[in-house]
């Protein structure tokens, strides 16, 4: 019998491990089974090279639990060891100057211990006690019993095992019991080892016999160990994929397609990424494509090995060339991995070009789930966009699909405005905004549908990519506006009258709602809507960016800014107007007059002012200039109170601003209580 130190230079080893190299305790048992599938495969290399000529027999691992000693077994078949290999790799841990090193590394603790050797060693994060009984394949090997108990010292001793390979019992300690529950494990098996190379069983299979659940004498394998990725894709068919998806995603819906990675060159990588069909929240996709180093599964937060905008696809990737940690759970940036990811984005771009030219119709209608990857793609990645620019679609509010260059050659004679640019009108609800569309195509003009979640960012990105050209909302103002042909007709409304007008309107728009609405008159046309409320395009497109750009949130703060613009053509506004006239001119001809006077009088001493100095202009002048000003504003305060007056009991220009404010859906509550009974009483 042996008894000895395990070479570290520092006492303290144990405790290190056990809480804080790995914050991750589970992973323990990933990396027993690891261990005992090498030393299985090693068996079957030895075997190929001639090296082994015995019968390798059965190769199954077995994992077991004895609750009563509380003890979980990982137990195998594989070359076992010999004294002298039991103290190469377990006993000399090649590890100097610990203190050193976790001092340097404190933060970084989950990136060293596989890098040192260390694996066998997480054993400890979860038991008192840790036992090896083991033979190795060798002629007249001797079995060998090593045991440790969280300290640095160890006994080795000859042992009798009927059987080649390796048998590691873990004695649980109190604090970890629940890697005693045959559940708890089930799911620890099912996470790491669904789809390692070697059987696995754990416990025995069972089934129904006389009403219950008993256990039959088949082992219970627990993983797959040729999973679909590992096979050639000829040999497979769309069910295989898609039977594969459900297995690894039971509760999604079916994938619209997949993409089979297989490359051996400049690095190994095999994997099958699925197009998911996403329907709301970006952040609930994320996690879902698993990696794998030969078939153990190592983590699925992929990000740096898969592009961002990809992690939104499911899936597995399966590479030993990509570089992990100790735990093998955290990544390590490398070259490698950059190709690795060019070579994902590559792929992807492949394929979603392919299957744009095989089948459009079919690609057509998969768009709307697709849209949310390409965008993403597109604003997160400048070589994406290069790509994916000949397969990205706009989609009219017809539902009419076109390429970024079939459009502009759609709309390019038509939406061309006055100073060279290309309109691109869009609507975000086809319901919402239908008056709009409405006014747009009957035109001539075409409107796409941006409805999707990341739309907003994208608009703001082709306005860059595309020459010349803009992006309006068909809500964002009227339809003359929005693609001006030729420079403004004067308006032929007299000033004084367009300023009662305005007045009229302004007074009776919705206070304290956090929006402000400023009020124009425009020559319309008669059959043009009496008032139409448009949403400045710079403000709203701030407003919806400060969504995803936190800096921006500055934005959200400010009031929704309107223009609500009288149709000085239609017969309704004319009315208005009429009626203005023949209600508040007597009481504002003396205001008027007065204003007219003071207005003068105000030009005038801004003109003997204009040519002196700050310092030439007497106090008395200066004093003369504010109160003429003050006056000016306080007969207008009247003057807009005499309107605001005659407005407020103007059951028509009240019905006016409603019904522009429903066709925005912005006509809520009390408001729309109001307008409804008024509606009836204007009927009746």
């Amino acid at each position: 019998m042996k008894k000895g130190n395990i070479g570290v230079t520092t006492e303290n080893i144990f405790p290190v491990i056990k809480k804080f190299l790995y914050s991750d305790h589970e992973i323990f048992l990933r990396e027993m089974v690891s261990n005992a599938v090498d030393a299985t495969q090693k068996l079957k290399t030895l075997q190929q090279q001639g090296d082994f000529k015995g019968d390798a027999g059965d190769l199954t691992i077995h994992i077991s639990l004895d609750k009563d000693a509380k003890t979980l077994t990982i137990s195998d078949r594989g070359i076992g060891m010999t004294a002298e290999e039991i103290d190469k790799y377990i006993n000399q841990i090649a590890f100097s100057g610990v203190t050193d090193f976790l001092a340097k590394y404190k933060d970084e603790s989950n990136a060293i211990i596989g890098h040192f050797g260390l694996g066998f060693y997480s054993a400890f994060m979860v038991s008192d006690k840790v036992e090896i009984i083991t033979k190795s394949y060798k002629d007249g090997a001797v079995a060998q019993h090593w045991t440790c108990d969280g300290s640095p010292e160890f006994t080795l001793e000859d042992t009798e095992k009927a059987d080649r390979g390796t048998d590691i019992i873990l004695h649980i300690s109190d604090d970890c019991k629940e890697y005693l529950d045959k559940v708890k494990i089930t799911e620890l098996l099912t996470k790491y080892c669904r789809f390692m190379p070697v059987p696995i069983a754990f416990g025995k299979k069972t089934e129904w016999k006389d009403g219950k659940e008993q256990e039959t004498n088949e082992d219970n394998i627990i993983n797959n160990i040729e999973p679909l990725w590992t096979k050639a894709p000829s040999s497979l068919k769309d069910e295989d994929y898609k039977k594969f998806y459900r297995e690894l995603y039971p509760m999604q819906d079916e994938p619209m397609f997949w993409i089979h990675l297989n490359v051996d060159y400049p690095f190994h990588l095999t994997g099958i990424l699925y197009f998911p069909r996403v329907h709301t929240n970006i952040d609930l996709q994320r996690n879902k494509i698993q990696l794998y180093c030969n078939q153990v599964f190592v983590t699925d937060q992929v990000e740096g090995i898969v592009p961002d905008f990809l992690t939104l696809l499911h899936g597995v990737i399966d590479s030993p060339d990509i570089p992990l940690n100790v735990s093998r759970s955290y990544l390590q940036s490398d070259a490698n991995v950059k190709k690795i990811s060019t070579y994902i984005t590559k792929k992807v771009a492949d394929r979603l070009q392919q299957t744009f030219k095989d089948d459009r119709k079919d690609y057509e209608k998969k768009w709307d789930d697709l849209k949310l990857f390409i965008n993403y793609g597109m604003l997160s990645q400048e070589d994406f966009y290069d790509r994916a620019k000949e397969f990205a679609l706009f989609k009219d509010v017809d539902g009419k699909y076109f390429t970024f260059d079939e459009y502009k050659t759609l709309i390019k004679d038509n939406q061309t405005d006055k100073d060279g640019n290309l309109i691109y009108l869009y609507a975000t609800n086809k319901e919402e905004q239908y008056t709009y569309i409405k006014a747009a195509q009957d035109k001539g003009y075409s409107v796409v549908l941006l409805d999707g979640q990341l739309d907003v960012p994208m608009v703001s990105m082709l306005e860059q990519k595309f020459e010349k050209s803009r992006f309006s909302r068909v809500d964002a103002d009227i339809i003359d506006r929005l693609i001006v042909k030729a420079d403004a007709k004067k308006e032929e409304m007299e000033k004084d009258d367009r300023d009662k007008l305005t007045e009229v309107f302004r007074s009776q728009m919705p206070q304290g709602q956090k929006a402000n609405y400023a009020v124009d008159v425009q020559a319309l046309g008669e059959t043009t809507a009496p008032v139409v409320i448009t949403q400045s395009e710079y403000m709203r497109r701030m407003k919806e960016m400060s969504k995803f750009q936190p800096g921006m949130s500055f934005y959200n703060q400010m009031p929704d800014s309107y223009m609500v613009v009288l149709n000085s053509d239609h017969k309704l506004v004319k009315e208005v107007l009429d009626d203005t006239n023949k209600s508040v001119d007597e009481a504002l001809k003396p205001i008027v007059s007065d204003l007219k006077g003071q207005e003068a009088r105000l030009a005038a001493l801004h003109q003997s002012q204009a040519n002196k100095k700050p310092e030439e202009i007497t106090q008395e002048e200066k004093d003369d200039l504010q109160k003429t000003e003050k006056t000016i504003n306080d007969e207008r305060d009247k003057k807009n109170k005499i309107l605001a007056d005659y407005a407020k009991n103007n059951k028509i220009v009240h019905q006016l601003i409603d019904l522009a404010l429903l066709q925005n859906g912005m006509l809520k509550g009390e408001a729309l209580d109001k307008f409804l009974k008024r509606s009836v009483e204007l009927i009746g």
